[in-house]
């Protein structure tokens, strides 16, 4: 997908203060059974139709919104992921001005996961 410069400016601005992760970390770490919030912030229509396993869907049009709600804790630690980690970076720098401490984004997102033939849930 071909992304429009202005979009890409905001995201790099965005990636220069967010922790990004791999699809490969975030597979390792779930396979472990680590404990930490997987969050799907694509569109609704993009989660029903397929989404990580155990990942909580919080879109990125309506995440500021609601996620004190969902995680009162700011300590908590999320792992943001989208498409290709663009709108997660978006999402995840956001979060952090909210106050979360512990919020990385998953370059690559499910697009990646995918590639790699990886498990997703489909409801």
């Amino acid at each position: 997908m071909q992304h429009a410069p202005g979009f890409l400016k905001i995201v790099d601005d965005a990636r220069s203060r967010v922790k990004e992760t791999t699809v490969d970390e975030i597979k390792r770490r779930l396979d472990r059974g680590e404990k930490f919030m997987v969050v799907d912030v694509r569109e609704e229509s993009e989660f029903a139709k397929d989404h990580l396993p155990g990942a909580v869907h919080l879109g990125k049009g309506i995440i500021e919104r609601d996620i004190e709600a969902r995680v009162p804790d700011p300590k908590t630690e999320l792992v943001l992921y989208c498409g290709g980690g663009f709108r997660s970076a978006l999402a995840a720098d956001n979060l952090q001005k909210m106050g979360y401490t512990n919020v990385s984004s998953m370059d690559g997102g499910i697009r990646e996961w995918r590639e790699k033939s990886y498990p997703l849930v489909r409801d």
